[in-house]
């Protein structure tokens, strides 16, 4: 066997043993080592220079799988009763499937398949890599140092329980874990003045997913959304992918404004609690009139509270939902902010009629969220690691708030459209002179991840220059140089040359 064959480049973060068997197996799957043996234990461990041990765990556990024999004196090799299976397999399906590359550079011209092409909807723009920038001020991702591996791994390792198991393993049809549910109720909707039945909530993989069952449900030619402009790109691009027209509202320093155009919607899509993008939180008085009008025009409003749980205010106002006394708020709900966006954990909250007909909906599309997660999340809450978990996180995010604050009014001083500490970014407006594109392109040469807020406008073209900068994956003591230099890139983009910067440059 040649010695190159068997290099393997290792990841940190993970196991030598996850990563040497993942290897092999693959190199048993192309059959690159025929009838041969395998390196012995003592020659692997010095190719890949690693212990002796890792390597005769590895082959054991190859064995105790089939994909190994174990012969004495002579070695290990491959299971040729596995590798035939696996052979005819892969032939059976190229003779069914003669003229694969044919096949695959046929001319089909799916666009005029297409009911509805997706390309034209404008999205929120985020580089995949953007955890290798040493200035992520990027929104909607959490500070990973912070999350509570060895709780959850606790809570994952108790949901795997033998006599836990019955509780994920099975098919539960449309049905969702009920001790998640229970933890909801209790723990997560109670913190937001929310009393509800469990057939008012429905478990969903995210917010997102929330919003498709609602427009699916409700939208169509014809149904007019009103919301909040800017706003949500998402949701505005969901109710328009299943035909509803969607309405421009006008916001103040208290949220969404009351006016004859709102009272022409069907529904209204609204971020009461941080307002997407611009943190304002609608004012109680506000929020008051708002459910007079709809019960008086006949229009729903759904609530997203998206970063209910990581609010930094003393005293948030009560979610719209818990003052609605006639049914007409539709309350969306996440886990995604405060635990893990990678977890896909949400929750819709509306009247029993409305919920049972979205898990039907949800029925068609996947059934229900992962039990397994469900379970573990339910645990999580149950045990009291969301909330220690979650005061951890306001300290933190409250530190971050405090020093952006003061960095951007030292740097970028009159930027910032909005002061308020309940959101997890800043709004910032910046000088008309300034192109967009180009200053994101030449923040990300300088290591620095900005958003341009262009895309959280229902028009093609934003009224000015704005930006969102998020802080909660950042590193807090990267906060103030990264502004440093964002503010030396701005005053070069708006006063290039000789002309005098009206923008305090970093010294």
């Amino acid at each position: 066997m040649s010695e190159h064959l068997l290099h393997i480049d290792f990841t940190r973060g993970r196991g030598l043993q996850e990563q040497i068997r993942e290897h092999l197996t693959t190199m048993i799957h192309q059959n690159h080592f025929g009838d041969r043996a395998l390196p012995s234990c003592r020659k692997m461990a010095e190719m890949l220079k690693v212990s002796r041990n890792t390597i005769v765990l590895v082959y054991e556990k190859l064995v105790d799988e089939g994909f190994l024999i174990s012969r004495e004196r002579s070695g290990y090799f491959v299971n040729l009763d596995y590798l035939s299976q696996n052979t005819q397999l892969v032939s059976r399906t190229f003779s069914l499937n003669p003229s694969v590359s044919d096949s695959c550079s046929s001319s089909i011209s799916w666009k005029d398949r297409l009911v509805r092409d997706l390309s034209s909807y404008q999205n929120i723009r985020k580089p995949s890599d953007w955890q290798d920038y040493p200035y992520p001020f990027i929104f909607g991702q959490p500070d990973h140092s912070l999350f509570p591996l060895n709780q959850w791994r606790e809570c994952s390792r108790l949901a795997q329980r033998q006599s836990a198991m019955k509780a994920w393993v099975s098919d539960f049809m449309d049905n969702d874990d009920e001790f998640l549910v229970d933890q909801l109720k209790q723990h997560v909707l109670s913190k937001r003045g929310i009393q509800v039945s469990t057939d008012e909530i429905l478990v969903t993989v995210g917010t997102q997913n929330s919003l498709y069952l609602l427009a699916s449900l409700l939208a169509g030619k014809g149904t007019r959304l009103g919301m909040e402009d800017p706003g949500y790109p998402d949701a505005r691009n969901i109710f328009t992918h299943h035909g509803a027209e969607v309405v421009p509202l006008g916001m103040d320093d208290q949220g969404v404004m009351p006016d004859s155009q709102m009272d022409t919607c069907d529904y209204l899509y609204l971020t009461p609690s941080h307002q997407v993008p611009t943190n304002v939180t609608m004012s109680m008085e506000r929020r008051q009139a708002l459910l007079s009008q709809a019960s008086k025009k006949d229009f729903i409003i759904i609530e997203d509270d998206y970063e209910s749980e990581t609010n930094l205010q003393a005293q948030p106002h009560p979610a719209l939902k818990s003052l609605d006394q006639s049914g007409r708020v539709i309350y969306v709900g996440s886990l995604s902010k405060s635990l893990s966006p990678g977890l896909r954990i949400g929750f819709l909250v509306a009247d029993a009629e409305l919920i049972q007909q979205a898990r039907m909906l949800r029925r068609l599309m996947y059934r229900h969220p992962p039990m397994n997660n469900q379970r573990t999340a339910a645990l999580f809450i149950s045990m009291g690691y969301y909330d220690s978990y979650l005061r951890k996180l306001r300290k933190s995010y409250g530190e971050k708030w405090q020093v952006m604050s003061e960095a951007l009014e030292r740097y970028l001083p009159g930027s910032i459209i909005n002061h308020t500490s309940g959101g997890c970014s800043f709004w910032l407006r910046l000088p008309d002179a300034i192109d967009l594109d180009s200053l994101v392109f030449r923040c990300a040469t300088e290591g620095i991840i900005i958003e341009p807020g262009d895309v959280h406008f229902l028009s093609s073209k934003s009224p000015g220059n704005f930006i969102r900068l998020g802080f909660s994956a950042i590193a807090p003591e990267a906060i103030t140089p990264g502004i440093q230099i964002l503010a030396q890139v701005i005053s070069a983009q708006a006063y290039p040359l000789d002309c005098p910067s009206r923008l305090p440059v970093a010294v």
